[in-house]
């Protein structure tokens, strides 16, 4: 386990932005009988979740979230000195969709700007990342901008995960000053599970052509897929997280010195109600310290930590606040965060 920690440095304001379109789960019924999307729906807990139209991606959502931050915080453009964009559906193959947003926002020249790709756990990693820059450096403020459109990158004929994924984009706005204290993270990964959660074709490894993007039945339920399009071992992903993630949380209370009491609030990556259930009942968290947002925005991979924020947390994080983050995700990978928060400000949620 790889512990990280930082001195000084947190994250000032927040805002997130969602698509207008809201996805009905229990009328997701054009590939599948009713009786089943309900059975499907009751089980996973997503009842709702938004989906970005064809032409807007994840950087739309993350510049409507960023100028909503901006404005309502009366930030000086010039005083942006790093631009860190998280993301698995970017605008393009290249250039880097960090800088595409440096231009858009009109930032400076000098602003640093880059991508991170990881998956459900990036946002916990990019944090980490922008952390330990702000720390060393000269930096002044940075901009974390996550965004994901992972309604475009899953099968709607395939039930496995045709419920599960919704769009959003967040910023947060990240500061020096001695007020915060101390943060702790933990990183991990394990590349032997690497297919657990995939999109198997349309890189450089199985490049784009005809037979990747071809629809074939995957399995004995008859679930349609092509290869550009992600898929998920539900079943081994569930047993690796229940493993990893409350062995990973207790070792990183262990190397803080601190207990699950000791939280205002506690934010897991938004899977499903089951898994997250079930790690409050193992390592018993108090569940009225755990704000949820599955339930109307569905997984929405790396933004889900940050949006939950963002959406349940407004005008509740005055003063100080010790917040116990926790994500895992694709590759595999997994992260926990014990993230103090002062005075957090949080703009309304913006529809695009």
């Amino acid at each position: 386990m790889a512990f990280l920690s930082f001195q000084g440095v947190g994250i000032t304001a927040m805002a997130a932005s969602l698509p207008k379109q809201v996805i009905n789960n229990y009328d997701y019924i054009d590939y599948f009988p009713v009786n089943q999307v309900k059975e499907v729906v009751d089980k996973i807990g997503i009842y709702e979740r938004r989906f970005a139209d064809e032409n807007t991606c994840s950087s739309d959502l993350c510049y409507a979230a960023a100028e909503q931050l901006i404005t309502d915080n009366n930030i000086d453009r010039s005083e942006i000195d790093l631009l860190v964009f998280i993301s698995q559906t970017p605008d393009y193959r290249m250039p880097a969709t960090s800088i595409i947003l440096q231009h858009r926002l009109r930032l400076p020249n000098s602003c640093i700007a880059f991508d991170i790709n990881l998956g459900c756990s990036a946002f916990m990693y990019g944090l980490s990342v922008v952390y330990g820059m702000m720390q060393s450096g000269s930096i002044r403020k940075a901009l974390i901008l996550d965004g994901e459109t992972r309604s475009k990158v899953y099968s709607p004929k395939d039930r496995r995960s045709a419920f599960i994924f919704g769009d959003a984009g967040i910023a947060a706005l990240v500061e020096c000053h001695e007020k915060f204290g101390k943060s702790y993270f933990s990183l991990n990964s394990d590349g032997s599970r690497a297919d657990l959660i995939m999109i198997k074709g349309g890189g450089y490894r199985h490049m784009s052509s005809i037979e990747t993007l071809r629809e074939k039945v995957v399995d004995e339920f008859g679930n349609i897929r092509n290869d550009e399009q992600g898929y998920m071992k539900g079943g081994d992903v569930f047993n690796f997280v229940i493993r990893e993630v409350p062995r990973d949380i207790k070792k990183t209370l262990e190397y803080a010195g601190r207990n699950t009491d000791s939280f205002d609030y506690i934010v897991f990556h938004q899977a499903n109600n089951f898994i997250n259930s079930y790690i409050a009942k193992k390592m018993k968290l108090n569940v009225d310290k755990m704000p949820m947002t599955i339930a109307k925005y569905g997984n929405t991979s790396s933004v889900s930590i940050p949006l939950t924020i963002v959406s349940e947390l407004k005008n509740k994080l005055d003063g100080h606040k010790e917040l116990l983050l926790s994500a895992f995700g694709v590759g595999m990978t997994w992260a926990t965060g014990i993230v103090p928060f002062v005075d957090c400000k949080i703009s309304e949620i913006v529809e695009v």
